[in-house]
């Protein structure tokens, strides 16, 4: 079964607040890891369905740059989103970055759009129709 995919924050309270604001995630646990001077924190659905998202702060991490798109391992995550056109507008008030405006894959497909989160981790929007 899968749990939870983790990913790393510059600074955790930024992005908690970014995965609760503005997809409704709940955070379901927050602690230290004094073994390697970091904190994490465990967000889900809040009605539990789903795998978690865990953020992850390194204190003595030093540099936090994302690779060019063309040489990043990590692809992307992928939230469901109600009304994809005002999730953008919000989003797009509040500065998020949105790397790609809403299109469709196929002419009966799902609406998509991707954006950015304060860390620079690609995140697929998808309105299901």
């Amino acid at each position: 079964m899968f749990l939870h995919t983790s990913i790393r924050t510059g600074n955790l309270g930024k992005s908690v607040e970014f995965y609760t604001k503005h997809f409704g995630l709940v955070v379901t646990s927050r602690r230290e890891i004094p073994q390697n001077d970091a904190e994490i924190a465990f967000l889900q659905d809040p009605e539990g369905r789903g795998a978690k998202l865990e953020l992850t702060f390194y204190r003595k991490q030093t540099q936090f740059i994302q690779p060019d798109y063309e040489n990043r391992l990590f692809d992307h995550l992928a939230f469901e989103v109600k009304d994809m056109i005002k999730t953008i507008a919000t989003m797009r008030s509040e500065g998020v970055t949105i790397t790609d405006e809403p299109f469709r894959l196929s002419k009966d497909g799902s609406l998509i759009a991707f954006i950015e989160d304060p860390d620079g981790t690609l995140i697929e929007l998808i309105e299901k129709e």
